[in-house]
């Protein structure tokens, strides 16, 4: 099991701002997308990278530089991330602003670990404290938030890590890992990268594009006014993160070839049934349910609890009317499953979470992808006790194709998930077209699950 016991020594901070030149807005107002995640602690991911040949000095002197200076190029076209987040008395919602001044840049931390490099990028257990001091905290105040964060961590003759932190508030998953892969291509290629060569660099700033039939914005900035108020502007967290004591952080991949046994074991089980309704059984859908089924079976349900709730982000962008493919920003809706906790913990527990995932998709198209949103910041319901698995990331994100210039990383995770016990999804590391799943779990089920999850795809008929 990785840990992070050894010391960490900080050995800069600094700031990178963007060239001068650069064409992207310097002022955006939020949307009822970004609203949402206002008070919402920060995102973290992690990106480890193997360098055995380059010493610390060579990485000090010829790596880092090279880092920096691609940053910089970078931002020119990412240029609200260099900036903060901030709500005037005058404004009546708060702002992305970029002036060039002191205070924007992105702050920059070089550390250095004699830690075990190869045990924390290879390690399928790792305590949940080890990746967090591998990524920086953000700058928050009562007045300013600041939007990026980045630290990089070097392992002397071993590698190096990068972390970044990002305020959701400014930007989703898909927003932040394509800088990632424009940063990391841009440090590959060097100063002479073709913008029209690369999708990442086609971005859309636009705000009038989104539009609010259902009047959400205003619905949320009140609640944000509200909250602790009146008139409550304040960009603090509404909690502070915390990471259970008894929680550790597993890595699972689930290869193509079981993705497709799946697949094929839904297929054969509802032409059975002689179901005619048409399933999702996509890799994103057939992970989840998984996922799920082996997380409630190994847990072991109350018997109090009725209901199972599936929690997962839907990517907006090509669902809104027009399309607005390359947007920057939040463009996310949350949608959750239903399904008995009865049937999720019996034999056909597997079956009954695909269907559940699929009928939740399925009511994107007849019910509209705003439907219940204006609900979405209530914090009330009044549905009968219920276990909530929330899931996060995507396979699509393909964060596993961020290659600076070094080779892909050699382990990519979310350590922000340790705090809320979300589970992560991403590309599989092998490039196989599997997933790779992230789950902080107690540790005094850690085997049980293990064993779940490797018996059930054993016991598939293909």
């Amino acid at each position: 099991m990785a840990n992070l016991n050894s010391s960490i020594k900080i050995v800069e901070v600094t700031t990178v701002t963007p060239p001068q030149d650069s064409k992207t807005p310097n002022s955006l107002p939020l949307t009822f997308f970004d609203l949402v995640w206002l008070r919402s602690p920060p995102t973290k991911r992690l990106y480890l990278y193997e360098l055995p040949t380059v010493s610390t000095a060579t990485f000090f002197d010829s790596v880092l530089p090279k880092l920096k200076h691609s940053l910089s190029l970078t931002l020119r076209h990412f240029l609200p991330l260099a900036g903060n987040i901030s709500w005037p008395e005058t404004s009546p919602k708060p702002l992305i602003d970029y002036v060039g001044g002191s205070d924007d840049g992105v702050s920059f931390t070089v550390a250095e670990s004699d830690a075990d490099f190869y045990d924390l990028s290879a390690a399928d257990i790792n305590e949940s404290t080890a990746s967090h001091l591998l990524v920086p905290d953000l700058a928050v105040s009562k007045e300013k938030a600041a939007v990026t964060a980045l630290q990089i961590t070097v392992f002397p003759n071993r590698g190096f890590s990068i972390g970044i932190t990002t305020h959701h508030a400014v930007l989703d998953g898909k927003s932040s890992t394509s800088f990632i892969k424009a940063w990391s291509h841009i440090c590959k290629i060097g100063d002479q990268y073709s913008t029209a060569s690369l999708p990442e660099l086609n971005l859309l700033y636009d705000r009038s594009v989104i539009k609010d039939p259902k009047g959400l914005e205003a619905i949320y900035v009140n609640n944000c006014l509200q909250s602790g108020g009146p008139n409550n502007k304040s960009l603090l967290p509404d909690h502070k993160p915390r990471i259970p004591s008894d929680t550790v952080r597993v890595t699972f991949q689930l290869s193509r070839v079981k993705i497709e046994k799946l697949r094929e074991f839904v297929k054969v089980e509802m032409a059975k049934r002689k179901d005619q309704n048409p399933h999702h059984v996509s890799t994103f859908s057939l992970t989840v349910a998984y996922t799920c089924t082996c997380l409630a079976k190994s847990e072991g349900l109350s018997s109090e609890i009725e209901l199972v709730l599936i929690s997962f982000g839907v990517d907006c962008r090509s669902r809104l009317e027009p399309p607005v493919l390359g947007y920057f920003g939040n463009c996310m809706t949350l949608k959750v499953a239903f399904a008995e906790a009865k049937g999720v913990m019996g034999k056909e527990g597997f079956l009954v979470a695909v269907n559940a995932i699929s009928e939740a998709i399925k009511s994107l198209e007849t019910d509209g992808i705003f439907h219940g949103a204006e609900n979405r910041v209530a914090g009330k319901h009044s549905l009968p006790p219920f276990k909530l698995y929330n899931f996060s990331g995507s396979p699509r994100f393909e964060v596993y194709n961020s290659d600076f210039g070094w080779g892909r990383p050699t382990k990519v995770d979310m350590p922000c998930f340790d705090t809320n016990s979300a589970i992560s999804l991403s590309d599989s590391k092998n490039g196989d077209g599997g997933v790779q799943i992230g789950l902080p779990l107690n540790k005094h089920i850690v085997e049980a699950f293990a064993s779940q999850f490797a018996k059930g795809l054993e016991d598939l008929p293909f």
